[in-house]
């Protein structure tokens, strides 16, 4: 039994998923740029939580292995949170490793 690999069709993005799935022009602009705020700010909620954890590791002059073992993560994952990667990481394992730290997290809607 062989199993065909070859492309027979392929369709270009418009760069708009959306529109690429078949919904009208506006909805699908609507939509685009709904996700596109969504995602812009959990980015900022992510940056936020990310630079208290590294002023924190900074504070306490901790190594990043120190940290590391703390957190319950890799070094990698140190270099990360230092660099402010903030697409590395869930909002969930940022404020775990936040509550690691004996810092309360508070959340505020609004």
């Amino acid at each position: 039994m062989s199993i065909d690999t070859q492309t027979t069709n392929v369709t270009s993005a418009t760069g708009n998923v959306f529109s690429d799935l078949g919904f009208e022009p506006k909805f699908a602009a609507e939509l685009k740029s709904q996700s596109e705020r969504i995602i812009a700010d959990k980015l900022a909620i992510k940056e936020h939580l990310l630079a208290e954890l590294a002023a924190w590791i900074q504070a306490k002059e901790l190594t990043r292995s120190d940290a590391a073992v703390l957190f319950g993560v890799t070094g990698q994952r140190i270099s990360d949170i230092l660099s402010k990667q903030a697409t590395h990481f869930t909002l969930d394992a940022l404020v775990e490793m936040l509550l690691r730290t004996g810092k309360s997290v508070q959340l505020s809607i609004q």
